[in-house]
């Protein structure tokens, strides 16, 4: 870009919600189809491709022949904004004339410079509106849903810069909202409202321990300011969190999708994975495929691809150790990588042997982490609590592990000491959405298990139609854990130093799958190679397509 003057990057582009900008196609026509479906139209308005299409291929010559999934954003905004309006009518604390308060994201900058971060709307404010501009506000009336959408009013020069000006309108027609307004003029809106309390969002989000910002405006003071009460004066942030944990039909459909794209690519991946290259290189074949094939922009988090001894750290690739090892002969590789399409995220672990073939001891980890997946994905769904899953998981690996001689004694004595936490030390999986570790793991003021492996479970809610949560248990052999159990007589008596002393070095296997939980049971959105003769049968190349994977459960 010209290095002449500061961009502001704010509201002003004519882009449909859910289309991805490097491929889409600006038709003429495209308000008018979303006001179709503003005033009812199809369900799956502008969509090129139906999120149960069966599986993608990659083709054999760069062609550029993918197809771009466009979710029904009108529709699936208007759904959860119905779902809270719905919620909060049977909340006594709530009075007619109430409104919301939700402030959208702002551009950022690298330091103090002008080098702009690329913008990614707050989580809440997308759920809500799907608003993809920064610099917005949101004002919704708790009782009638009727919601305005505030933009920034920008300067001509935004025009020479960064694309079209629109006005409001074009913005409340464009994400099927009720009016739209400039940001500046929202005193005047509220003087007119009058509303007798504003729900704003703040609470403290439970995986990072971060605090979430209520929205503020110069003259808000004057109004009856209101941060808990409602959800039983939890507030309206525990209250949207804990609405997010379960997914709508519409959601349903593109997380489906965005995780039919990040197994194929695994799937490629795993193909074209070779000893001698860098880790960084499988991460690049990863992000080509779901960018130049599933026109998916961004990664869901940093990308991991651990091969060898770095398996075993448990969130390898950050800048300290950014996949730049080169993979050896022998070595275990371990890729957790997901897309993130319309902010919605998919989440996968796939580990294979680099050179296609398992040896003995691998073979043992990694038939002892499948086991423990199957195992959990035939017990899940609704009515079962997370926390008797992830006990499940470890009496699996216990059972596995006595066997293979490297843990010893009775299971039920096993997992009392909580030997199997020295492996698996993270919880066994997370819900998923609008946030990799998506918010409502846990309520306000509910207590996390203080034990080790526990005290990792981003949840312990009992499951319900509608949630999305991952299941990747693992086996590692971290030496630092290692080294203090064995120091540890009350869990050293359950240990085999011998055997261990063969696998340190070799690092670990995770296995993490996507997985709705529905009525009747569960859907797993995910489909990599979860058997021995089916990884070692994509690295052969007799397996090139999803469709020849064993169906584990």
């Amino acid at each position: 870009g010209s290095s002449c003057g500061r961009r502001s990057r704010v509201a002003g582009r004519a882009v449909r919600p859910g289309t991805c900008t490097l491929l889409e196609e600006r038709c003429a026509g495209r308000a008018a189809r979303m006001k179709r479906a503003v005033e009812g139209g199809a369900q799956n308005e502008g969509g090129k491709k139906h999120a149960t299409s069966p599986g993608l291929t990659l083709p054999e010559a760069d062609d550029g022949t993918a197809e771009v999934y466009i979710p029904a954003p009108v529709r699936l905004h208007k759904l959860n904004r119905e779902r809270l309006v719905a919620r909060l009518a049977s909340d006594t604390a709530v009075q007619d004339g109430t409104v919301l308060l939700l402030q959208g994201g702002s551009d950022k900058a690298r330091e103090e410079t002008d080098a702009e971060l690329l913008f990614r709307q707050e989580s809440f404010f997308h759920w809500l509106s799907g608003v993809r501009e920064p610099g917005c506000y949101l004002v919704m009336d708790a009782r009638t849903g009727h919601t305005t959408l505030f933009i920034p009013r920008l300067p001509a020069s935004h025009a020479v810069w960064m694309g079209p000006l629109h006005p409001p309108e074009h913005y409340a027609a464009l994400y099927g909202l009720d009016h739209a307004r400039y940001v500046d003029e929202l005193p005047a809106a509220f003087s007119a409202l009058a509303p007798p309390m504003v729900l704003v969002s703040s609470g403290v989000n439970s995986d990072s321990g971060q605090e979430a910002q209520a929205a503020s405006f110069e003259g808000l003071e004057a109004y009856a300011v209101e941060r808990a009460g409602v959800g039983g004066g939890a507030g309206l942030y525990y209250v949207m969190s804990d609405l997010r944990t379960v997914k709508n039909e519409e959601e349903i459909s593109l997380m489906r999708h965005i995780n039919e794209l990040a197994s194929e690519a695994h799937l490629q991946l795993m193909r074209r994975a070779k000893v001698g290259m860098v880790e960084l290189q499988l991460e690049a074949l990863f992000t080509h495929w779901m960018a130049f094939y599933g026109g998916v922009r961004h990664l869901a988090y940093g990308a991991i691809a651990a091969s060898g001894p770095n398996s075993a750290i448990l969130h390898y690739g950050h800048a300290g150790a950014p996949n730049d090892r080169r993979i050896q002969d022998g070595d275990l590789v371990l890729v957790d990588m997901g897309g993130e399409l319309y902010c919605y995220a998919s989440d996968i672990t796939c580990t294979f042997p680099a050179n296609g073939r398992f040896t003995d001891q691998q073979r043992v980890i990694f038939e002892t982490v499948a086991a423990m997946q199957a195992a959990v994905l035939r017990a899940m769904g609704p009515g079962v609590a997370w926390g008797d899953m992830h006990l499940l998981a470890y009496r699996v690996m216990a059972e596995r592990l006595v066997r293979a001689g490297i843990m010893r004694g009775a299971v039920d004595d096993i997992i009392g000491a909580n030997v199997p936490s020295i492996f698996m030390p993270h919880g066994l999986g997370h819900f998923m959405g609008l946030e990799t570790h998506d918010v409502g793991g846990y309520g306000k003021g509910e207590a996390r298990d203080p034990r080790r492996g526990y005290a990792s479970l981003r949840t312990n809610k009992v499951l319900q139609p509608g949630n999305v949560i991952t299941v990747e248990p693992g086996v590692y052999f971290i030496d630092t854990l290692l080294d203090e159990a064995l120091a540890d007589a009350a869990l050293s008596a359950f240990l085999v130093p011998e055997a261990i002393q063969g696998y340190r070095g070799t690092g670990g296997v995770r296995l993490e799958d996507n997985v709705l939980i529905t009525a009747s049971g569960v859907e797993n959105f995910t489909r990599c190679p979860r058997t021995v003769e089916d990884v070692e049968g994509v690295m052969a190349g007799t397996i090139t397509s999803r469709a020849q994977l064993t169906t584990v459960v």
